[in-house]
């Protein structure tokens, strides 16, 4: 399921999708196929056209993003779930060091966390997501990152199995229960807190919801933009990504809601 959730991904990113379509149209046309090529050029066009130079991505990733507001903080926390996906894994393969990417605020906004929360536990839950499964995973490479911080390791339980967030949350659900934590912060992008919710709760696992790594304004409209072609052809893929797999994980079973309630 993990390598065709890949190959699927790979092919129907908006992108890859808007290039085949393009591709499919011109080979349609030169079969002699004109109104299914024009079809298929359409709309390959068409999607390219959205991604690039509207603010739809933005704002679908918006709309997940306000789901869950970040809550007043605690009197007390025992345990703060960090999900994977914000070290440059194969990078520091290479080069060394610690390397981060856009989703670093997980990390930073756990060791804020942690600070504030001296007594609470952090479970980092990620492995390595990649097709080759060559490189570290986030649980492993958190280590020298958390002792950059002074943060103790015997504070840190570490999943480092799961490559996709049905695992994580599968996983965690008996890390939990073999170390004794309950009622955890789950800190992940803010963007893809539904998904995440909406699995720890399919597994019984009672959170609370701390996104961080917003990646929209919060006042977004609908509307076009040729000023950064580039940013919202990512913010669309980021976004159609998000959904298509809420909208998976529900189809097969894996969550009890589409997009779940706060």
């Amino acid at each position: 399921m993990f390598l065709i959730s890949k190959i699927f991904w790979l092919i129907a990113q908006p992108l890859s999708l808007s290039l085949f379509a393009i591709l499919a149209g011109l080979l349609a046309t030169a079969a002699g196929w004109r109104r299914v090529g024009a079809c298929l050029g359409s709309f390959g066009a068409l999607a390219l056209f959205v991604s690039l130079f509207t603010t739809a991505g933005s704002y679908a990733l918006q709309v997940l993003e306000d789901r869950f507001p970040r809550p007043a903080p605690p009197v007390s926390l025992s345990c703060i779930i960090v999900l994977g996906g914000a070290f440059e894994n194969e990078v520091m393969a290479g080069r060394g060091g610690i390397e981060l990417n856009q989703a670093a605020d997980r990390f930073i906004e756990t060791v804020r966390l942690a600070k504030r929360y001296p007594d609470a536990r952090i479970l980092v839950s990620g492995g390595d997501g990649s097709i080759s499964g060559a490189y570290e995973g986030d649980a492993q490479a958190s280590t020298a990152f958390f002792q950059a911080f002074e943060i103790a390791d015997d504070r840190v339980v570490r999943e480092e199995n799961s490559r996709t967030t049905f695992e994580n949350a599968r996983n965690t659900r008996d890390l939990l229960t073999a170390n004794g934590l309950a009622r955890c912060a789950l800190v992940t992008s803010a963007y893809h807190m539904p998904r995440s919710v909406a699995l720890f709760r399919a597994n019984d696992i009672d959170v609370l919801p701390w996104p961080t790594d917003y990646r929209s304004s919060g006042k977004v409209q609908l509307g076009f933009d040729f000023t950064q072609p580039s940013l919202n052809a990512q913010l669309t893929t980021t976004a159609a990504k998000e959904w298509t797999g809420l909208v998976a994980y529900y189809l097969l079973g894996r969550t009890q809601t589409l997009l779940p309630a706060p």
